[in-house]
């Protein structure tokens, strides 16, 4: 059975009800720009890239990699296998992200991960499918479920913006743990992704 995609105007409602600042923070920010990906590799490759990056380094050096590729379009597996690691630390990639690349695009050749089951499979078969992936971590696989499948009801522990976020939403004196985090994020299912994209905004902007 086809897994839930996030229905934004009705994850938007359920958080407005919430308590305060919530709806303030619905109204200051609008709604994720989310777009179902149409290309798994293409997602996953670029979560790779961007770990441990900030955002300006990491989109200069994913620039820089697509631009290794004709039209600089992600490239397919069996391309990006064809490619030296040479040639990819030259856009700037490190050893690991290389190693995990050229990992993720065998795995997808050889048939380990089968993009075409991912709508079928719940969000903990998805974790233990990828991060069979070297260097593809729960972090990693979080970020795909959002933003690149679009399920509604992740909440990535694992991150420190929303950790960060939600540090400050709450007022709490340090940095949720993660079952702090779960049992704060309660209210918040079962739209935690969307609520989740808020604390990013908190942890960048401060409450409204």
């Amino acid at each position: 059975m086809p897994q839930p995609v996030v229905d934004i105007p009705r994850a938007l409602a359920h958080l407005r009800q919430l308590a305060a600042p919530m709806p303030a923070l619905v109204e200051r920010h609008g709604a994720p720009d989310w777009r179902r990906t149409r290309n798994s590799f293409a997602s996953l490759g670029r979560a790779i890239i961007y770990q441990q990056l900030t955002g300006k380094a990491a989109e200069t050096i994913y620039q820089r990699v697509l631009a290794l590729f004709p039209r600089r379009r992600f490239p397919r597996p069996e391309a990006l296998l064809a490619t030296s690691p040479e040639t990819l630390r030259g856009a700037g990639l490190s050893r690991a992200k290389c190693a995990a690349l050229l990992d993720l695009a065998q795995k997808f050749c050889d048939g380990t991960i089968n993009s075409r089951r991912f709508a079928a499979l719940d969000n903990r078969a998805l974790h233990t499918m990828l991060t069979q992936v070297r260097g593809i971590g729960p972090w990693s696989v979080d970020m795909f479920l959002m933003s690149g499948l679009l399920r509604p009801d992740v909440l990535p522990v694992g991150d420190l913006g929303v950790r960060k976020g939600m540090q400050t939403y709450f007022a709490t004196d340090a940095l949720p743990s993660p079952a702090e985090m779960s049992a704060l994020a309660e209210p918040w299912r079962p739209y935690r992704s969307v609520a989740s994209w808020y604390m990013w905004r908190v942890a960048e902007h401060g409450l409204p």
